[in-house]
C-alpha cells in the first residue's frame, strides 16, 4: 500500500510539475528538487514570466581595428545573452561593424574574445552600424522613442513596469565621457538625464548598467542618485584607465596572425563568469568581487579598481534576473576557487592602438608597402598625443601662470564630486578648443579634466578662444586631428 501511494505521489508530482511548468516536458531531477524547495528558492528560480521581460543594449563605441577589442566585447555579451534566453526582439546592439570583414581580420566574417575563443560574431543582430550609432539613437532606444531613431533597425526598449534592462557599453573613455564612433561623445550628465527620464515614465522595474572605459567611474560618481532602481558597475575608478587584455606579447596571447587586443580586462572578467557559472545562483554581488578581483590585477600597475554606484540593494539579484542563463551550467554554481586566472600583462586602453601599430610594423616585410603604412600610422598617431598634451599644457600656462597652471590642470575634486558644475562651460570648451587645436579624438579624452577645471575656474569661452588660437597655430592634418566628423561636444 505505501508502495502505491509513493507511486501514485510521484506520477501526480510529474504531472504537476508538467502543467506548473506550462510545456509538455518532463522536468529533470535537479529541477524537481528546485520545485519542492518552498516558495522562496521557487521564486529565485522562476522564468521569464515571473521577472518580467528582459531587455539588454549593447554597445560598442568605437570603430578601426585598433579598436577590435570592443566590438569583440559587445558580440561576446551577445552571445551570452543568447545562450541564456534572450530572445533578438529583446536586444538591441550598436556597433560600427568594419572588424569582421575588415582586410587586417585575418579570420574574415570571424571575431573572437580571447586566444582560444570561438566565433562571436555570428548571429549578431546588426541594429545600429556604421553612422547610426549615435548618442542620439542610444538615447531614443533606451528610452523606447522610435520617432526619435534615425536610420538602423529602429528596435527599441519597448520595456514596461515589471521589467529589467541591461546596458553594457564598451569603448574609450575619459573624466565625464564616453567615444562614440560618430560625434559628438556621449558626456555624463546627458545620460544621468537620460536615466531620471526613464526611470520617471515607470517603464522598468530594475535596470543593470556595465560600464567598460577608462575613467568610467566618473560618469556616475556625484551624478548616479540612489532611488532610480539602477545599479552601475565600471571598470576603472574616476581617476584611472581601464585595461585591454590578449594583447600581442600578453600571456595568454592572441594567434600570431592577429596584431590587436582581443577583449577588456573588466569586460573579460564578467564576461568569461558568465560562460561558465549557473546565473540563477550568482548575484550581481559575487560577480562585482570577483570581477574587481581580477581586474585589479593583484593590485599591480596593470589593473584597474571596479567600482560600483546606485542602488547597491539590487547587487543581491540574481544575474538570471538580466542575463537569463544557459542551461549547460545549472551545475556550476558560483565559486571563488573556480574564478579564471587573470592575465599576466595588460595594455592600457589608450596605448592599444600603437600595439597594433607596432605589432603590424614589426612583423611587416622588410622594405614592403604594409611595413611603410604602419610607421606612418604609428607616426601619426604619436604626433596626434604630442600635439594634444603639449597644447593643453600651455594653455594652462597661458591662463594660470606657469607654475600654477599645471597644478590647476591637474586637481581632482574629492570623491563623490561630479567632474564640473557647468556641464554645458565644459562642452563649450571643448568645442572652442577644437575649433583652434584640431579634435580631441579617442586618445585627447583623457583632458577632460583638465577642461572641466577650466571651467570650474570661471574661465570664459572667449578667454579660452584667446589661448588656443596662440597655444594653435596649426595642428596636424592627419586623420585623428581631423574634425571631418565634427566637434566631440
Amino acid at each position: 500500500m505505501i508502495r502505491y501511494a509513493a507511486g501514485t505521489f510521484f506520477f501526480l508530482a510529474l504531472s504537476i510539475l508538467t502543467v506548473a511548468n506550462g510545456r509538455d516536458l518532463i522536468k529533470l531531477p535537479s529541477e524537481a528538487r528546485r520545485f519542492f524547495a518552498g516558495s522562496e528558492e521557487a521564486n529565485d528560480e522562476a522564468g521569464d514570466d515571473s521577472v518580467g521581460t528582459r531587455w539588454a543594449v549593447l554597445l560598442a563605441g568605437s570603430s578601426g581595428y585598433w579598436n577590435y577589442r570592443h566590438q569583440a566585447d559587445v558580440c561576446h555579451a551577445y552571445q551570452i545573452l543568447k545562450r541564456g534566453g534572450l530572445r533578438d526582439e529583446n536586444i538591441v546592439v550598436f556597433m560600427y561593424d568594419d572588424i569582421a570583414n575588415n582586410e587586417e581580420n585575418p579570420r574574415p566574417g570571424v571575431i573572437i574574445n580571447s586566444p582560444h575563443g570561438e566565433d562571436v560574431y555570428k548571429g549578431v543582430p546588426k541594429d545600429y552600424v556604421g553612422d547610426d550609432v549615435t548618442v542620439d539613437n542610444f538615447f531614443a532606444v533606451l528610452l523606447g522613442n522610435k520617432t526619435a531613431v534615425k536610420g538602423g533597425s529602429g528596435k527599441v526598449v519597448d520595456s514596461g513596469p515589471n521589467d529589467h534592462i541591461f546596458v553594457y557599453y564598451s569603448d574609450h573613455g575619459g573624466p565625464g565621457v564616453l567615444g562614440m564612433p560618430t560625434s559628438p561623445y556621449l558626456y555624463a550628465n546627458d545620460l544621468i538625464d537620460v536615466l531620471k527620464t526613464k526611470h520617471a515614465s515607470g517603464t522598468y522595474k530594475s535596470l543593470v548598467f556595465y560600464l567598460e572605459a577608462c575613467e568610467s567611474g566618473s560618469i556616475f560618481e556625484g551624478l548616479l542618485p540612489e532611488g532610480l532602481n539602477i545599479y552601475a558597475t565600471t571598470a576603472s575608478n574616476a581617476e584611472e584607465s581601464s585595461w585591454g587584455t590578449y594583447c600581442p606579447g600578453d600571456n595568454p596571447s592572441p594567434p600570431p596572425e592577429y596584431e590587436t587586443c582581443l577583449g577588456d580586462l573588466y569586460s573579460v572578467a564578467w564576461m568569461e563568469d558568465s560562460d561558465v557559472h549557473n546565473l540563477r545562483t550568482e548575484t550581481l554581488r559575487q560577480q562585482y568581487q570577483l570581477v574587481k578581483q581580477r581586474t585589479a590585477n593583484q593590485n599591480s600597475y596593470y589593473g584597474s579598481h571596479v567600482m560600483q554606484f546606485g542602488d547597491l540593494k539590487l547587487s543581491v539579484d540574481n544575474l538570471f534576473m538580466y542575463m537569463g542563463t544557459n542551461p549547460a551550467n545549472d551545475n556550476f554554481t558560483y565559486a571563488v576557487s573556480n574564478s579564471l586566472r587573470p592575465s599576466s600583462k595588460t595594455v592600457n586602453q589608450r596605448d592599444a592602438d600603437l600595439i597594433h601599430f607596432w605589432d603590424k610594423f614589426r612583423k611587416a616585410p622588410q622594405g614592403s608597402t604594409r611595413k611603410y603604412e604602419a610607421q606612418k600610422d604609428l607616426a601619426e598617431a604619436m604626433a596626434h598625443r604630442t600635439h594634444i598634451d603639449n597644447s593643453i599644457k600651455l594653455i594652462g600656462k597661458l591662463l594660470f601662470g606657469f607654475q600654477k597652471g599645471p597644478q590647476v590642470l591637474k586637481t581632482v575634486r574629492p570623491a563623490g564630486k561630479p567632474l564640473v558644475d557647468d556641464w554645458t562651460c565644459l562642452k563649450s570648451l571643448v568645442r572652442t578648443f577644437e575649433t583652434h587645436c584640431g579634435s580631441l579624438s579617442q586618445y585627447g579624452m583623457k583632458h577632460m579634466r583638465s577642461i572641466a577645471n577650466i571651467c570650474n575656474a570661471g574661465v570664459s569661452i572667449e578667454q579660452m578662444a584667446e589661448v588656443s588660437a596662440q597655444a594653435c597655430t596649426s595642428f596636424p592634418s592627419s586623420s585623428w586631428s581631423s574634425l571631418h566628423r565634427g566637434f566631440s561636444a
